[in-house]
């Protein structure tokens, strides 16, 4: 358990108390706040929103900061939004590419196939419930929430995890199936953002710089050093490149890669996501909560520990930067959001968990008995980070981007739907 609550104190904490701090700020100086989230910090015609953009949200006060003829401001909102929040989901792509792709990874073999439809389900469900309601509504409510259909399909692996814990106990089944479900959760997710939630017109000639720059940096700094040491036990040129160059050839190649999304159209914090699997890496998964993880010496574990002090304060001000919601937003959306969580991630986890599990003979962990999906899925409605991120880029800033943001705040409500679910279903508490 103290490896859990150490992730969650590294990676949860800070971002829940910037969210605190934005709650009471907005709703005691909208202003003030609405100023230092959009502050410009550099006028400039490469990086940040566009100047019409910017200018429209500052309203009057744009005109305290002079005129200026660029093209773009990088402001306070986009250099954690789009910038350092690249660092965030380059670890989460991490945990996901070591899960399909090592040996003894979670999302490889049989093992996963019941979970990967648990998945679905706990996204189609959402999605369904979030459509659904809002078409009933009218069609005025159904056009103006129709493009945050994606915010209650995430999961927030660490809470999600922590509570699972706490539900069914370590050593319950379920707690790893969880587990499994939130990192496929993860990378649809991550597929998502790309697809549907573009930052700009897309211009897909930039991306050949990203994947070049992914494809460069693995053929000089990891292919050709293996190549060339192939029978040299010493490994003279694999080690100086290691000791040498450490992590600057995937930092440089990283910030090409950033800049290709960028100017793609793509969100820019996906950025990193192309450099991930170039990187050397261990040879086997240990798990995103093993104890072993923080003792192997691979490049991209030691960038991952590297990273961990610098996201934490990221994380901070991302949710100092996108909680701030005045209460008096709270709306259609609040509430959309929220039922999409808690009801369409509850039911499209049971529903397709029960499918994969029975019909399609899939199977369930043993130990694991179908009610249990329903539990899961009420854990799983956790959306916070992820759905606060899916929030900010769905909806221009304004009164539904504040109610939808308001939902996944709400959302931490799931840990007590998910302990009462528990009793209900008479879960069996397993110790680890």
């Amino acid at each position: 358990m103290y490896r859990v609550w150490n992730f969650v104190t590294n990676y949860s904490l800070l971002l829940i108390l910037g969210a605190l701090i934005a709650l009471v700020w907005a709703n005691v100086d909208a202003h003030s706040y609405h100023v230092v989230v959009e502050y410009p910090l550099w006028f400039n015609d490469y990086v940040g929103i566009s100047l019409e953009k910017w200018v429209k949200v500052m309203g009057e006060d744009a005109s305290a900061f002079g005129i200026h003829e660029t093209e773009k401001v990088l402001t306070a909102h986009y250099l954690v939004n789009d910038v350092l929040m690249a660092l965030f989901f380059a670890i989460a792509a991490k945990e996901v590419w070591e899960a399909v792709i090592l040996k003894n990874g979670s999302l490889r073999g049989k093992k996963a196939a019941t979970p990967l439809f648990a998945t679905f389900g706990g996204m189609a469900g959402p999605i369904a419930v979030y459509l659904g309601l809002a078409a009933i509504m009218g069609s005025e409510t159904y056009d103006a929430v129709a493009n945050g259909w994606a915010i209650p399909t995430a999961t927030d692996i660490a809470f999600s995890y922590l509570v699972g814990r706490l539900v069914f106990g370590a050593g319950h089944p379920a707690v790893r199936f969880l587990l499994l479900l939130a990192i496929a959760d993860d990378a649809a997710g991550l597929i998502i953002l790309a697809i549907f939630y573009p930052s700009g017109d897309l211009a897909p000639v930039w991306l050949l710089l990203s994947f070049g720059a992914a494809l460069g940096v693995f053929f000089l700094a990891n292919w050709l050093p293996r190549k060339l040491d192939r029978g040299d036990q010493t490994r003279r040129r694999s080690t100086w490149v290691r000791q040498k160059l450490n992590f600057w050839p995937y930092a440089i190649a990283g910030a090409l890669s950033w800049f290709g999304f960028a100017q793609s159209g793509l969100h820019p914090a996906l950025g990193l996501l192309p450099i991930v699997p170039t990187i050397p890496h261990a040879d086997r998964a240990f798990g995103i909560f093993s104890e072993a993880e923080q003792y192997l010496t691979d490049l991209l574990n030691q960038m991952e520990h590297a990273l961990k002090h610098p996201v934490e304060v990221v994380l901070f001000f991302f949710g100092l930067f996108n909680a701030g919601v005045e209460f008096k937003d709270i709306g259609d959306a609040t509430w959309l959001v929220l039922a999409g969580l808690i009801i369409g991630k509850p039911f499209g986890v049971l529903l397709f968990g029960w499918l994969g599990a029975g019909p399609l003979k899939l199977g369930l962990p043993q130990g694991m008995k179908t009610s249990d999906l329903f539990v899961i899925g009420c854990v799983a409605a956790i959306g916070f980070t992820v759905s606060l991120f899916v929030a900010s880029v769905a909806f221009e800033p304004g009164p539904v981007q504040s109610a939808a943001k308001m939902g996944a705040l709400f959302s931490f409500g799931a840990a007590l739907l998910s302990i009462v679910a528990g009793k209900l279903t008479r879960v069996q508490k397993q110790p680890g």
